[in-house]
């Protein structure tokens, strides 16, 4: 199993892209099923998951948490993850403060 965990400040009123850019496991490396959890340390972070081009979350408010998130209460995405996609968690800041995401991605590859 190949794990993502990140903990990412998103500026003020600023959009991260993707906080799994520069991932050894940013783009899949075998099929896989994917799961994954994203929390915000405060109200007024909204986030989109893509996998290639294929939207899993649409903009959505983030649960809040002040820890890293609890397998498996916080993993609400799972989804199909080809050889070579990428998988994009865009996640937008939109008060006018820094907050801290927490996210953990968890990729299984599938036989």
């Amino acid at each position: 199993m190949s794990v993502l965990q990140r903990e990412t400040s998103i500026p003020a009123n600023s959009t991260v892209e993707n906080i799994y850019a520069g991932s050894a496991f940013e783009f899949a490396r075998a099929n896989s099923v994917l799961q994954m959890a994203l929390c915000g340390a405060a109200t007024g972070l909204v986030g989109t998951i893509q996998i290639g081009s294929r939207v899993v979350l649409e903009e959505s408010p983030l649960a809040i948490r002040t820890s890293m998130p609890i397998i498996p209460d916080d993993f609400y995405y799972t989804e199909g993850v080809l050889q070579n996609e990428r998988i994009i968690a865009r996640i937008r800041n939109t008060t006018a403060a820094p907050i801290i995401c927490r996210s953990i991605a968890q990729l299984q590859a599938t036989r």
